[in-house]
């Protein structure tokens, strides 16, 4: 069966055209001029719309165990929150699994809880908490058995790993050219701090960001790269950069010449700031690691990717619910679960208050939100594109509908959004996965299981 998307404008990272796309077999068979001949295809009509590639989130928390709390969304829940936002893919951050587990563990685990549930395409990071003589093979192994093809390492938590476990990983990497992703933040300025503020009574939420200064990060960055060049141009990637001191870093390392490396930054770092903490109960809604920054982080970050120099925009979807799981908190911040919800407002909030407000073009929102994340997974062009061959996940957005963004209209399980009372304007109007419609008009239309797994391709910063 064959289907036409007819009378939109075409965004891809390289402009923006009037086109309609040839749908067949779950793929794009061709992109056709507007005025072509009709056929014999179902016709979807995207008028006054832009068509985008369906957005790929390679950062997100589904069915995410913490310790101390258990994410809200599952890998059924969070899917669907994400195809009602139009992301189309995730490439999902496995939790740690038991203390000196094989990295195997928790790639059956996450198949347990992903495989039939999940409503979009999916892969998986790999996760190293320790490093014992097996893990570089293991490693190894599930990147060629699994297409897991990067791992995500930690530098503070309990299961971080030190300098000499990080060069050993490093090291394997380089020859397998399999993606490191790293959380980077000095773990002794932050345990030094958070112990620092317990014992002087200060636990209010408004000192969780003071307990991880932007020094942390810049830091664990700088060392992050500086191990990747002595490891022989390891391919590293930094989640999450909130700080201008990170991306000062980064820029250390381009100006050096050092390739392989990537960084992400996501919309909680881009649009809020500290400023949320100061509420003691509300703020509680924000304890996030990295911790949201100030307006001057904010601006070098929307900065950066005006001037191209960062890779992607992620979530670190990470949803927890604020009656009860983030009251753990209200006396202490450090006993606050870590994260927000976020994968269903990303694409809306970068049209809206990034294209809209002239901080980056619509070619660079598809960029940092479809093509290259794609490409940083693995997965392009089979992700991310709209082209010929390419699989026919796509998102209509109408740019014209203005609305409020509230907990009432999103789909996860979280019971509150950071975004509360936004106005917004533009709406995911339609969202196709493989060719057919998951999401119209902020209604779920899929299936739980009807996302595949994907087994990825080595990174393109690999």
């Amino acid at each position: 069966m064959l289907t036409r998307i007819r009378g939109g404008m075409i965004a891809t990272e390289e402009g923006v055209f009037p086109g309609d796309i040839l749908i067949e077999d779950e793929k794009i068979r061709e992109i056709l001029e507007p005025e072509a001949p009709a056929d014999d295809a179902e016709i979807i009509d995207a008028g006054g719309k832009y068509i985008l590639p369906g957005a790929v989130d390679i950062h997100t928390h589904m069915d995410l165990e913490v310790g101390i709390a258990r994410v809200i969304d599952d890998f059924y829940t969070g899917t669907v929150a994400a195809a009602c936002g139009g992301t189309t893919t995730i490439v999902d951050h496995m939790a740690f699994g038991p203390a000196g587990c094989s990295p195997w563990h928790q790639v059956k685990e996450y198949h347990r809880l992903a495989d039939g549930q999940a409503a979009v395409d999916y892969g998986f990071h790999g996760v190293l908490q320790h490093v014992s003589d097996a893990v570089p093979d293991e490693m190894a192994r599930i990147a060629e058995e699994e297409g897991i093809t990067s791992f995500k390492v930690y530098l503070t938590y309990d299961g971080r790993l030190d300098d000499l476990d990080l060069m050993k990983i490093l090291d394997r990497a380089a020859k397998e050219h399999i993606l490191i992703a790293a959380h980077c933040e000095n773990h002794g300025i932050v345990t030094y701090r958070r112990e620092q503020f317990i014992r002087q009574g200060k636990t209010q939420a408004k000192w969780h960001p003071v307990s991880r200064p932007a020094e942390a990060e810049a830091e664990a960055v700088s060392r992050l790269l500086y191990l990747a060049r002595a490891a022989g141009e390891a391919p590293v990637y930094i989640v999450h950069l909130s700080t201008r001191q990170g991306l000062e870093e980064i820029r250390k390392a381009k100006a050096a010449g050092q390739k392989h490396f990537g960084a992400e930054t996501c919309p909680q770092y881009l649009l809020l700031d500290e400023h949320l903490y100061d509420d003691p109960r509300e703020g509680l809604k924000a304890i996030m690691a990295p911790p949201l920054r100030r307006q001057e982080d904010r601006d070098a970050l929307w900065g950066a990717l005006a001037g191209n120099e960062l890779d992607t925009v992620a979530t670190d979807h990470c949803p927890f619910t604020f009656a009860r799981q983030k009251q753990q908190g209200a006396q202490n911040f450090t006993k606050c679960p870590s994260g927000a919800p976020g994968v269903e407002e990303r694409l809306i909030l970068l049209y809206s208050e990034g294209v809209l407000r002239n901080r980056i073009t619509l070619p660079q929102l598809v960029k940092y939100a479809c093509t290259n994340p794609a490409r940083v997974a693995g997965l392009y062009p089979r992700k991310g594109a709209i082209q010929s061959g390419s699989e026919a996940d796509l998102v209509i957005l109408d740019p014209d509908q203005e609305w409020t963004m509230t907990t009432g209209l999103l789909h996860g399980n979280s019971d509150y959004t950071c975004y509360e009372g936004m106005k917004i304007r533009g709406a995911v109007e339609r969202v196709l996965l493989r060719g057919k419609t998951v999401a119209l008009n902020g209604q779920f239309t899929g299936e739980r299981g009807g996302g595949q797994y994907l087994r990825r391709g080595r990174s393109s910063l690999a």
